[in-house]
C-alpha cells in the first residue's frame, strides 16, 4: 500500500510561483509513473502533468505548458510540480497520483492508470 501526501499549496497572487510536493510512504515509488491532476471549483478533475517512473519522459497539458513542470526524486520518494506564472484560472485542488504501468507518454494523462491518490493541496490564485 502506498500513501501519497501533497504539500506546498497556498494563497498566492497572479504571477507567483509554488512548488508542490508529493511524498510517498509505505512503499518505494521508483517504479511508479506519477501524475498531477487538479479540480477547479465546479469543474471536472483534469490532468495536469505526468512523469515516467524513470524520470526521462514527461508530459504536461497544453493549458500549462511553459509554466508548469513535473519532476521527481526517487531517492526521496517524492514527485514535484513546479507551478510558475500562476493565473486565477489555476485555482484548484491539486492531486498527485501514482501507478505502475508499461504505458507512458500521452497514456499518463489517463486517470485510470493511477492506483494511488493523495488528498490534495489547495492552490488559490488571486488577481
Amino acid at each position: 500500500q502506498v500513501q501519497l501526501v501533497e504539500s506546498g499549496g497556498g494563497l498566492v497572487q497572479s504571477g507567483d510561483s509554488l512548488t508542490l510536493s508529493c511524498t510517498a510512504s509505505g512503499r518505494t515509488i521508483n517504479n511508479y509513473n506519477m501524475g498531477w491532476f487538479r479540480r477547479a471549483p465546479g469543474k471536472e478533475r483534469e490532468f495536469v502533468a505526468g512523469i515516467k517512473w524513470s524520470g526521462d519522459v514527461t508530459i504536461v497539458t497544453d493549458s500549462v505548458k511553459g509554466r508548469f513542470a513535473i519532476s521527481r526524486d526517487n531517492a526521496k520518494n517524492t514527485a514535484y510540480l513546479q507551478v510558475n506564472s500562476l493565473k486565477p484560472e489555476d485555482t484548484a485542488v491539486y492531486y498527485c497520483a501514482g501507478g505502475v504501468s508499461v504505458f507512458t507518454g500521452q497514456a499518463m494523462a489517463n486517470s485510470h492508470m493511477y492506483r494511488y491518490w493523495g488528498q490534495g493541496t489547495q492552490v488559490t490564485v488571486s488577481s
